[in-house]
Parts: C-alpha cells; sequence; structure tokens
C-alpha cells in the first residue's frame, strides 16, 4: 500500500441505518485511538434504498452513545463504483455478502467482499451479526458488543496485510 493512500473500508447491511453506521462509528473509533484516522477512509452502506438520507435508527443511536460512538452517518445504498472505490467490503451477514457478490462486476470486486462473522472471536456462538431491528435493548447491545470485538479482529488483520504503520 502506497503511504499516501488511504485504505478503505465499506460496511454494509440491509438498510444501513443500525449495523453497517455503527460499525462504521465503531471503526472509526478504533482507528482515531490507534492514530491511523490520516490511514483510513471508513464509511457504510446498505443493500436497500428504503432510507436513504436518513440517520441511524433513533434505538442503535441510544445504545451507541454511552460507549462513545456519535453516530451522525446518513443513509445511502451501495453504488457500482463503490467496487472500484473500496479496497475492503464487509457484509453484516450471509444476505449482504451474497447480494454485494452479485452486485460485483468482477470476480475482483467479488474478493473485496467479507463477512463480518469471519472477524468475531469473543462469542463463538455467532458467525454473522444479527440485524437488530425488531429486536429489544438486548439486540442493540448485542451488535455493539460483536462489532466491537470484530472491529478490532478486522483492523489488525487490515493493518498486517497492509503493512500500515501505527
Amino acid at each position: 500500500m502506497a503511504d499516501n493512500k488511504k485504505y478503505s473500508v465499506l460496511f454494509v447491511c440491509l438498510g444501513n441505518i443500525c449495523r453497517s453506521p455503527a460499525a462504521q462509528a465503531v471503526m472509526q473509533a478504533m482507528v482515531d485511538r490507534r492514530g491511523l484516522t490520516e490511514r483510513f477512509f471508513i464509511d457504510s452502506a446498505g443493500t436497500g434504498g428504503w432510507h436513504i438520507g436518513d440517520l441511524p435508527d433513533k434505538r442503535m443511536r441510544v445504545h451507541a452513545r454511552p460507549r462513545g460512538y456519535e453516530l451522525t452517518h446518513r443513509a445511502r445504498k451501495v453504488h457500482a463504483s463503490d467496487f472500484e472505490d473500496f479496497d475492503l467490503i464487509v457484509g453484516m451477514d450471509a444476505a449482504n455478502v451474497d447480494d454485494l457478490r452479485d452486485l460485483a462486476a468482477t470476480i475482483e470486486q467479488q474478493d473485496k467482499v467479507v463477512m463480518m462473522g469471519d472477524y468475531i472471536r469473543l462469542y463463538p456462538n455467532y458467525d454473522y451479526v444479527p440485524d437488530p431491528y425488531y429486536e429489544g435493548s438486548e439486540g442493540f447491545e448485542l451488535v455493539l458488543d460483536l462489532l466491537e470485538d470484530s472491529c478490532e479482529n478486522l483492523l489488525d488483520r487490515i493493518i498486517e496485510q497492509n503493512n500500515i504503520s501505527q
């Protein structure tokens, strides 16, 4: 990776109002804490366009705030150009990953798509990040727990694989 190029990560869920904007905020906070703000670009999007322009779900914002995350992202839909613009595209569950791979125009673009669950270590009963939209408070807290774990592991992997100096 060139010293002046930012490594770019796009987090994707269904509507871009719960999981992916939370992942964006968690990863950005971790990047900032490690002093890597200038080395990364973090964004999020949804495979569906129902919430374009909306702030993240209020419940997710309420649960994220005590952990130090302010979710201010405005929902957007995944664009074809995202497959060129981002180094890594992270789906929250298998359906998101399948949708993303279907949207990819080339094998190289498909190879940029990974599942967030592959980076969960502390919660062996989870291999994906579940959608909390129809859940209660516990669902939002669980998503944040899973994201804090998986983002840490994902960030470590990116740094290691791309020789990003800390």
